[in-house]
């Protein structure tokens, strides 16, 4: 195994074991069984994910190896990464307390629909991926970076951000929990921020990226916003 493939692997294993505690921890017992199918959906996901980038794209996979808080370069993203983070664990947080005290009851058919709103999630992220090779973890540019405006970014600005959205959103119902739905909103407002930084840096330092702005209007949500 490479230095490449094992720190992925390493990242990997620590988000699924704080996404794992952050879950049955609150949840005060194993027997969730929503926690159990949403967990093995998200890893199944990441991992074809990842395996896809190993073989056709290791220099997007090591960008993508390099993300989160302490990545970051600019104090601001920092920040604006250190508090996604923690928004982020909260909703699997709520979602096992609301587990352990029955704060809400959902149709086990409804988590399965909202599991497949989680893969269609993933899916987009996929499709951006596969579609831009320079889509690092970090607001940066790198040595020959070109502007991209095929493929979903067509559509919006920031795919991957809206393919998030969409996993984000259906998280909360697939784990069977009402309490924690509110949540993603504070963190896709989050992402809203930084996409709007990281057009100002693409703007500034990415020849062609104004252009495109102008054509494609739509940062996250079509004919919205």
């Amino acid at each position: 195994m490479d230095n490449l493939i094992l720190r992925a692997f390493l990242g990997f294993a620590f988000l699924m074991f704080v996404l794992a505690l952050a879950l049955f921890v609150p949840a005060g017992t194993l027997a969730f069984w929503q926690a159990w199918l949403y967990l093995a959906v998200f890893a199944g996901c990441t991992i074809a994910i990842t395996v896809y980038l190993a073989r056709h794209d290791r220099t997007l996979l090591a960008g993508r190896v390099q993300a989160g808080p302490v990545a970051e370069t600019q104090h601001s993203q920092q920040i604006i990464q250190g508090i996604a983070s923690i928004l982020f664990v909260l909703v699997y947080i709520v979602a096992g307390l609301d587990f352990r005290f029955h704060w809400s009851s959902l149709s086990p058919v409804l988590s399965i629909v909202a599991e497949g709103f989680v893969i269609l999630g993933f899916w987009f992220v996929f499709l951006v991926f596969r579609e831009n090779s320079f889509t690092r973890g970090t607001i940066d540019v790198s040595a020959g970076q070109k502007v991209v405006s095929s493929g979903p970014y067509r559509i919006v600005r920031h795919p991957m951000y809206a393919g998030a959205s969409v996993l984000l959103l259906a998280t909360p119902l697939a784990l069977g929990s009402l309490a924690a739905l509110p949540l993603p909103i504070p963190l896709i407002l989050v992402v809203a921020i930084r996409a709007r930084a990281e057009e100002e840096f693409l703007t500034a330092n990415l020849d062609g990226y104004a252009e495109y702005c102008q054509k494609v209007r739509y940062r996250l949500i079509p004919y919205v916003w």
